[in-house]
């Protein structure tokens, strides 16, 4: 599709405008990790301290947004990729407007997380990785989709069928398998404020 005839309209009012407004910065949480990594519930136990400091936040999760925007995407490396790219431009939007996003997916790729960083401006990009052994996720399994892919059910599933890259140089790194979901979400709105966004 092109977008020769298309031009980008430049509102009024600025993002640094509607910062001052909610009295912090915005940026992208990103958190990514294995399935049943704990990603969800960390972004959630995050939003609720994020809230509870008047912080205006809203938190874009894998499976809702496949119910709705994602809903045409498959598993496939191709519809990762896309699914990817498309929250990465509804998360730019959200930082434009002001708001604190959380986006939990597994985004197992290097190279797209990085296309998400390079839409933003320095800093506005905090990659949470959600680092959790997958024996642990397997064990754990809430879903029932390991199981699945172990029995050929799910194919394309990240850590048995299809590959996910960690993060190199992660803002955040969390070790699940070592402190609770208090603790990991303490120690990400502890990176907020030593970095000036709360």
């Amino acid at each position: 599709m092109t977008t020769e005839n298309i031009v980008w309209h430049q509102a009024s009012v600025s993002a640094s405008q509607r910062q001052a407004l909610k009295k912090h910065k915005s940026a992208v949480l990103w958190f990514t990790g294995l399935s049943g990594s704990g990603k969800s519930t960390i972004a959630n136990a995050v939003e609720v301290k994020l809230n509870q400091l008047a912080m205006h936040s809203y938190l874009l999760d894998g499976d809702n947004v496949r119910h709705g925007l994602n809903r045409d995407l498959g598993f496939s490396d191709h519809d990762r990729v896309e699914n990817i790219r498309r929250i990465g431009e509804v998360a730019k939007l959200f930082v434009d407007s002001g708001t604190l996003v959380l986006t939990a997916f597994i985004s197992p790729f290097i190279q797209d997380r990085e296309q998400v960083r390079a839409l933003l401006p320095e800093g506005d990009f905090i990659e949470v990785f959600v680092d959790t052994p997958l024996a642990v996720c397997e064990a754990r399994d809430p879903k029932g989709l390991y199981k699945k892919a172990r029995s050929g059910e799910i194919k394309h599933f990240t850590g048995i069928t299809s590959d996910y890259e960690a993060p190199i140089a992660p803002e955040v790194h969390l070790k699940t398998d070592q402190f609770s979901i208090e603790q990991t979400a303490e120690q990400v709105v502890q990176y907020l404020r030593d970095h000036g966004y709360v």
